[in-house]
């Protein structure tokens, strides 16, 4: 089969590599599409040490099932069926999987990941096996460049819900890259009445506010926290999220809150960052961690299907497979205007 991989650090191939073979509990699935997601292009410059080639990557992807193993439920999945599937390969049977906390899995593999404790290829291939119990049927009319969305949408659900959000709260949105504008979308849905979207980069904010921000801040030329209190009669925002992960950005998102407020921390640029601690403390301030999902596939794909979160206006390339590396590459540059770029074997 083709597959683009990643055979040194910066340099992709296209290739002929061997089909997967299926175990008796996986599916094999026809890809028909692949999305590139932030972590694979920190992970081809080795910035990540999580993408040790050689490498096929690509976990945010969709497809139709070719062949089923023999231990798979055949009254539930058909050779044909329309299928997304979870980028976590979970074991199902340690202490957290049982608690259904399968994000935090002992045992826990990302499909497309190469570190030093394994090596699991990924769906930027014409085909790639996943376990069953990953699996997920996309709704009828969801497309399967729209499903291959589902992975970073089912992040910011899952965000979302690890965070208290109250009926009429107002959130404030450190980062308006892919993830922080789902977070905006998602937080809209869950019910807050005023989401504010902050981040340096004006074409950014201007796609926040069309999918919802009701005040965009640049923090290059506004004094967030100061903007943010005025429009909650001197409070803070109730709650925030942190969707970048450098130190600057945690710090805007803690000092938008109000007494009491919470942060969840959703990005990780970089591994450590200088914490506002006496702050934190002194406010009572909640920081909240989050990771992956945890099951919120199924509510994921009908928000989509229902048009209540809007992925189409964050796809901004389809292209082949074939031309993967060239697209990897302007991803790296930071090529302006480029949010997601979704690639097709």
């Amino acid at each position: 089969m083709k597959a683009l991989e990643l055979v040194e650090y910066e340099r992709f191939e296209y290739k002929d590599i061997q089909e997967p073979e299926i175990k008796a509990d996986e599916v094999l699935i026809k890809v028909a599409a692949c999305g590139i997601c932030g972590s694979d292009v920190h992970g081809m410059d080795g910035s990540s040490g999580r993408r040790i080639p050689p490498i096929v990557m690509g976990h945010e992807a969709a497809g139709t099932i070719a062949d089923i193993g023999s231990e798979v439920n055949g009254d539930r999945w058909k050779v044909g069926d329309r299928v997304t599937f979870d980028s976590t390969v979970y074991c199902g049977k340690c202490w957290h999987c049982r608690r259904g906390e399968v994000n935090l899995c002992e045992d826990r593999m990302v499909l497309g990941v190469s570190c030093e404790d394994y090596r699991r290829y990924g769906a930027f291939a014409e085909f790639v096996a996943v376990p069953e119990r990953i699996l997920y049927k996309l709704p009828d009319g969801l497309s399967f460049e729209q499903a291959a969305m589902v992975e970073a949408v089912s992040v910011a659900v899952h965000a979302v819900e690890r965070t208290p959000v109250h009926l009429g709260d107002t959130a404030v949105v450190v980062g308006a890259g892919m993830i922080g504008l789902l977070c905006l979308q998602a937080l809209r849905v869950a019910g807050c009445s005023r989401v504010i979207s902050v981040d340096l980069d004006e074409k950014k904010l201007e796609m926040a506010k069309s999918l919802g921000a009701e005040a965009c801040m640049n923090p290059s030329n506004t004094d967030v926290s100061s903007e943010v209190r005025k429009l909650t009669e001197g409070r803070g925002a109730d709650l925030s999220m942190e969707a970048v992960g450098i130190s600057p950005t945690l710090s805007t998102a803690i000092a938008s809150l109000r007494k009491g407020g919470s942060c969840t921390l959703v990005g990780n640029l970089t591994k450590t960052v200088d914490l506002p601690l006496q702050e934190v403390v002194t406010r009572q301030i909640s920081l909240i961690g989050t990771c992956a999902s945890a099951g919120e596939y199924p509510a994921c794909l009908d928000l989509i299907a229902r048009g209540l979160i809007d992925v189409d206006s964050l796809i901004s390339e389809i292209k082949p497979l074939s031309e993967g590396g060239e697209w990897f590459a302007r991803l790296h540059k930071g090529e302006p205007g480029l949010t997601k770029v979704v690639l097709k074997p």
